[in-house]
C-alpha cells in the first residue's frame, strides 16, 4: 500500500489563477464585448433616411402607369410590413 504524499502549501493563489473566478467574470465580460460589437455594427450599417420627395415622385409616376406595370410599381413602393405580410400572395389594395 502506498502512503499518500503531502504537498506543501504554497500560500494564497493569485486571483487570475483561480478557474472559478473566470466562470464568474467570463460570462458578463462576454456579454459586454458582444454588446459593443452589436453597437458598432448598428452604427456602421445604419439604415439610410428615405427622401420623402423622391418617394412621392415615384408614387405619382407609378399611379400614372396602366395595367400590370402599375400593379408591379405600386407593389415595389409598399411599406416593408405590408410587403412582408403579403409575400405569399401580393395584393395591392384598390385606390379610393
Amino acid at each position: 500500500m502506498k502512503t499518500p504524499t503531502r504537498t506543501p502549501t504554497l500560500g494564497p493563489i493569485a486571483w487570475w489563477r483561480v478557474p472559478h473566478m473566470w466562470l464568474v467574470v467570463g460570462g458578463p465580460a462576454a456579454v459586454v464585448v458582444a454588446s459593443l460589437i452589436t453597437a458598432f455594427i448598428a452604427v456602421k450599417h445604419a439604415d439610410p433616411v428615405l427622401d420623402k420627395v423622391a418617394f412621392e415622385r415615384d408614387r405619382e409616376a407609378a399611379r400614372a402607369l396602366q395595367g400590370q406595370a402599375r400593379v408591379d410599381a405600386l407593389v415595389k413602393l409598399q411599406p416593408a410590413h405590408q410587403a412582408r405580410n403579403h409575400a405569399a400572395s401580393p395584393v395591392v389594395p384598390q385606390e379610393r
